[in-house]
């Protein structure tokens, strides 16, 4: 049985796909222009500090690869 989320999912990939490279990536700048707006608006901070806190959300609960350690 389909679900709502399976109907939407596939529409969303079916419009990427008939999308350019270019398109896709405005698409994904336009995204991501909208994020920093929503968090200069929800915590009444500047552009820059929402580009900060956006950057430091994406590290929270990361840890540093082994494979990225220079040998010792």
């Amino acid at each position: 049985m389909r679900s709502i989320l399976d109907d939407l999912r596939d529409e969303s990939r079916r419009d990427l796909a008939r999308r350019t490279p270019l398109e896709r990536i405005e698409l994904a700048l336009r995204l991501g222009d909208d994020d920093v707006a929503l968090v200069c608006a929800g915590r009444a901070v500047s552009g820059q500090e929402a580009k900060r806190l956006i950057a430091r959300s994406r590290q929270r609960g990361r840890h540093v690869s082994a494979a990225t350690e220079p040998d010792r």
